[in-house]
């Protein structure tokens, strides 16, 4: 068990993600009992540690997946009696197992260094967020011009996505200069698993960028995805009552 723990501590601070599953309760005749632990990835492999082997392993990694992707904990309930209907054994008892999500600290990604860009940073760090900062213009893209995020990814945007793991625990804020590069960077993005996907401009400015894009063959579900222009209304003006209006959306949809 000690070993199980460890181990996931270690993942959670490499930024990553893990499901840890327990049994809670038996009854009758089971290979593990309460306290038993296994440590499951998100694509649901077993990293350490057993709750029984055989089918019953199996399903507790396929829900152990769900649960990841959901952020959710769950308990739920075996019989091992009779595998022609349906049950992971032949033990004959009963398990209980709380699967619960170890998920890393959320990342936002701010795409653009300029004046919202430096607000939002300090607002997403601020809120508890973990913060990369993206920006083509390498020189803006620096602790001295814009402290506080904890990482600095200067550098040309499209390359520098193929060396982020992006993962739904991650936000998007692309909070750029103009609508070409959004163009350029979202259809990335859209075959990425990120949970949200902002875009900051005029309404004018996105139907044009939703133009191209569907020129290039994104689709309207895809773009469904994006939540353009990015933010909550709330008639911001400056830089810093932007950064509030975006970080308002990106919590709402984070506490969902």
């Amino acid at each position: 068990m000690t070993d199980v723990l460890k181990l996931a501590s270690e993942l959670t601070q490499h930024n990553v993600s893990c499901a840890l599953c327990t049994i809670v309760r038996t009854s009758g005749s089971v290979p593990r009992h309460p306290g038993a632990k296994m440590l499951v990835s998100a694509e649901g492999v077993i990293l350490g540690g057993t709750v029984g082997g055989g089918a019953l392993e199996s399903r507790v990694c396929e829900l152990a997946k769900q649960v990841l992707a959901s952020g959710k904990p769950t308990l739920v309930q075996y019989q091992l009696a009779d595998p022609k209907s349906g049950d992971p054994g032949v033990c004959g008892g009963e398990v209980e197992l709380f699967i619960e999500p170890l998920l890393v600290t959320p990342t936002v990604l701010i795409i653009g260094a300029g004046h919202v860009g430096r607000a939002l940073t300090h607002l997403a760090k601020w809120s508890g967020f973990r913060v990369l900062l993206a920006d083509d213009r390498p020189g803006l893209c620096t602790p001295e011009e814009c402290p506080g995020a904890d990482e600095y990814l200067g550098g040309p945007t499209a390359q520098t996505l193929d060396q982020i793991k992006l993962t739904p625990q991650t936000y998007v804020a692309m909070v750029t200069r103009g609508y070409p590069i959004d163009v350029e960077i979202l259809p990335m993005l859209l075959r990425s698993p990120v949970a949200y996907i902002g875009v900051i401009g005029s309404q004018r400015r996105w139907l044009t960028a939703a133009k191209a894009l569907r020129e290039r063959g994104v689709d309207d579900v895809d773009l469904a995805r994006i939540h353009a222009p990015i933010g909550i209304e709330i008639n911001a003006e400056t830089p810093e009552e932007i950064a509030v209006s975006i970080m308002a959306e990106i919590i709402r949809i984070h506490r969902i």
